[in-house]
């Protein structure tokens, strides 16, 4: 059976990463991290926010593509894909408003937007699945969906990358490529019941609240609202919908959703590695080697240095 070590999500902390692959018995032979037995799997989201997204990709594209690393795409990399693709229209598939400059100008400022680097990262990006179905364990970067996944049969090749086409299709608002995208790299969403809205942690207005997709119990809004700074247990008990929530036996691994705290298994068939690095948090990891139910003492996980 394979050993994987699966990460969450890293924006921008590369002396994180490289700390937690040397606790995790990485070395660095000939520019590339590798582990005698084990491989790494990213869960995505390696860029934005952080101080150091050059180095971060310079550590986990040379892993990917000489074999000792996997990934699939976070949300910010589809949104980097988009915010650099014209979308035939004279505008860009992530129309390049305040909102979406803002959030991505830290990237474009360290890579040089529009440089060959910028162009070289773009490209990486499109190569990585949107979705890993490994031997015994799957990695997603915010929720896996039966039927989201089938949606994009006509947007992904064989090993679940968009293609050309495909981008486009899922940037087609209302579409269900849309839609499937959405819930596979953003998480499934409810609009809250009236009267209630609340702001996110980079301060936007929202109607539409995360769903607890990966507990079986979170039948209500109270119960399932994730993102809300505190504020969940303001909602009502009445019900949201609960066709998103996993229900297999095989184990699957994500990142996304800003845990805080210590880490700590979410459910013993699903689980968040995202425990905001970028946000006084740190960088975590599992370690899976077979196990049917993922269990607490696999996880390990580092603090980013100070600034």
């Amino acid at each position: 059976m394979a050993g994987y070590d699966v990460i969450g999500d890293i924006h921008g902390h590369a002396d994180a990463l490289q700390r937690l692959l040397g606790a995790m018995g990485y070395e660095r032979r000939d520019g590339v991290y590798r582990h005698p037995t084990r491989t790494v799997v990213f869960a995505g989201d390696f860029i934005d926010r952080g101080p150091q997204q050059r180095e971060v990709l310079s550590v986990a594209r040379p892993m990917v593509e000489m074999g000792s690393a996997q990934a699939v795409m976070g949300n910010h990399e589809f949104n980097a894909i988009a915010w650099a693709t014209a979308d035939g229209k004279g505008s860009h598939l992530r129309p390049r408003t305040p909102k979406n400059n803002h959030q991505h100008s830290v990237f474009l400022e360290q890579v040089g937007a529009g440089s060959s680097a910028h162009a070289e990262a773009v490209a990486w990006f499109m190569t990585l699945p949107l979705w890993l179905d490994l031997n015994g364990l799957r990695v997603v970067h915010a929720c896996w969906h039966q039927a989201s996944r089938k949606a994009l049969a006509g947007c992904v090749d064989a090993q679940a990358r968009l293609t050309e086409q495909g981008l486009h299709e899922v940037h087609d608002r209302g579409s269900a490529a849309y839609q499937a995208a959405e819930v596979l790299l953003k998480g499934p969403e409810a609009r809250l019941p009236e009267g209630h809205t609340f702001h996110d942690k980079d301060g936007h207005l929202r109607y539409d609240v995360r769903l607890r997709w990966w507990d079986p119990s979170a039948i209500t809004f109270r119960s399932a609202a994730l993102g809300m700074e505190g504020r969940e247990a303001d909602l009502p008990m009445s019900p949201v919908p609960t066709a998103f929530h996993y229900a297999d036996e095989t184990p699957v691994l994500f990142g996304h959703y800003w845990m805080s705290g210590e880490p700590r298994i979410l459910s013993p068939r699903a689980s968040c590695l995202d425990f905001s690095v970028a946000r006084d948090g740190v960088l975590a990891a599992y370690r899976w080697s077979g196990e049917a139910e993922l269990q607490s003492e696999n996880l390990m996980w580092v603090q980013p240095e100070a600034p």
